[in-house]
């Protein structure tokens, strides 16, 4: 048995290798490697990191004896061989995100993930402070997944110029899009992993439309290179998810929809661990066709929650509404929400059977607001969702499916999983209830008022008789004595 070049299931193994620095190695040197066990194999590419370095890294889904064997057009990284053992996971550590019961997630070890993520566009684009100012925020807030784009991005309330770019630039001062930067991508690739130590995703946005430097012109060539030493830098961080572009509909003029399907076919057949893939629409009637195989989820960007179950029933697949709009005070209407509004909206999505994002855009002396910068946090919005959270990582695996065989179930939001039931009232504020409950008495009930974050118990009493027994084939027995205000939930459990 090995007893040294060991690492730990779903970490990372990073193979070093010195080769040719003249030249340009981005274009003129391939490097890929097979790694194997007993039981399977994966074909990983490889990447030059600048000054004659190139590396290659592999993330093992199995403990035991691993090998690899390298290949490349250059004999000095080419058939370079070894073995290393593959010990259990770090703590905390569950592997990929994947999908699971359909409609919901989970980690590769079978542990229920229900996404609460937040986004912050260029946060590794601000200033060092800033940036470790973020990730104590985060730490904080227990948010499990953020959106964060690559390129840096100019938009009102973003104008700064980043100490690091993607690309370096040649001797006109203009960037050169056959050359990445590899301090950049180390720097990106620092963030990842702190992101992944804290248990946060992170949603790696790859292209978007908000530009000055011409990172969204880049001819074909260019964008599939690009793309591929994303996959070689990133992949084997089990933290990523591949989000392929933010409002993807505002570059069809530059990028026709040909080259977003070619651009999902290489994530599917070059990564090796076929992290999550989706992509993001900006016009509310624009959005893609999730519908589409290589697309693992919906992202979506729509104000209008209450037609969760629609998506959920046309795309078949698990529904994240990153943004719904945010939290904040700023002119722009998709920026200028209610905490409460953002809390109303996140409950739909969830008992819904789907997903929602967080973003905060309140005005600040410094236009540092969090939805591009990060920073601080200065709404109310966010300890809500945590407390959302944890009442979803109380419910049984599988998930929830929405409650939608009675009329009432278009105004009023109901989730069910065997027993359990979570029912969401919303802007209703009935003072008793009956729909969707349990036969019989012999369960638990909570009622939660989701703004104030209380969990008290709810009683039954006999149901009267008010009802039109035409609509009603199975009048209830019980009914719940409710305190008739808005924004409360009822939770309903096995004893």
């Amino acid at each position: 048995m090995l007893t040294e070049n060991t690492v730990a299931q779903w970490g990372i193994f990073e193979l070093e290798l010195g080769g040719k620095s003249d030249g340009n190695p981005f274009l003129e040197v391939s490097l890929s490697a097979k790694f194997w066990n007993a039981e399977k194999e994966f074909l990983v590419p490889g990447f030059y990191d600048g000054a004659g370095t190139y590396r290659l890294r592999f993330m093992p889904d199995a403990q035991g004896e691993w090998h690899y064997s390298t290949s490349s057009n250059q004999v000095e990284l080419n058939n370079i061989e070894g073995r290393f053992l593959v010990t259990p996971p770090d703590e905390n550590k569950h592997g990929l995100v994947r999908v699971a019961h359909q409609y919901h997630f989970a980690y590769d070890d079978g542990t229920s993930y229900y996404p609460f993520g937040t986004t912050c566009y260029a946060w590794v684009h601000q200033t060092e402070e800033l940036q470790e100012q973020t990730l104590q925020t985060l730490q904080a807030a227990k948010f499990n997944k953020i959106r964060m784009c690559v390129f840096p991005k100019h938009y009102p309330y973003n104008e700064n110029e980043p100490d690091l770019h993607p690309f370096e630039k040649n001797a006109a001062g203009d960037f050169d899009f056959t050359r990445f930067n590899p301090e950049f991508f180390r720097h990106f690739e620092k963030r990842v992993q702190q992101l992944g130590e804290l248990g946060i995703e992170a949603d790696v946005i790859i292209w978007h439309p908000y530009d000055r430097w011409g990172y969204s012109q880049m001819d074909e060539e260019s964008d599939y290179r690009y793309l591929r030493y994303l996959i070689a830098r990133l992949s084997a961080y089990s933290n990523v998810w591949w989000s392929l572009a933010n409002e993807y509909d505002f570059l069809l003029n530059i990028k026709p929809i040909a080259r977003w399907e070619r651009f999902f076919e290489i994530l599917c057949e070059e990564d090796p661990y076929q992290h999550l893939r989706s992509i993001h629409n900006g016009n509310v009637n624009m959005n893609y066709d999730h519908t589409k195989p290589a697309i693992t989820h919906v992202c979506i960007q729509n104000w209008d929650v209450k037609r969760t179950k629609e998506w959920r029933s046309t795309y078949k697949k698990p529904i994240i509404n990153d943004e719904f709009e945010y939290e904040g005070n700023i002119p722009f209407a998709w920026g200028n929400i209610s905490a409460q509004e953002v809390v109303h909206r996140f409950w739909i999505m969830v008992v819904n059977g789907c997903y929602a994002g967080h973003g905060e855009t309140y005005e600040h002396p410094e236009n540092i607001l969090w939805w591009s910068h990060g920073g601080v946090l200065h709404g109310e919005s966010w300890q809500r969702i945590a407390f959302l959270q944890q009442i979803m990582a109380e419910t049984p695996v599988g998930g929830l499916t929405p409650i939608e065989d009675v009329w009432l179930w278009a105004r009023v939001s109901g989730g069910v999983n065997g027993i359990y039931r979570l029912i969401y009232f919303g802007e209703h504020q009935p003072m008793f209830w009956w729909a969707g409950l349990p036969e019989g008495d012999n369960y638990a009930i909570d009622i939660i008022d989701t703004w104030n974050m209380t969990i008290s118990p709810g009683a039954l009493r006999p149901a009267r008789i008010f009802m039109a027994k035409e609509l009603y084939k199975d009048l209830p027995q019980f009914e719940l004595v409710l305190p008739g205000k808005p924004y409360l939930a009822v939770r309903i459990r096995e004893k």
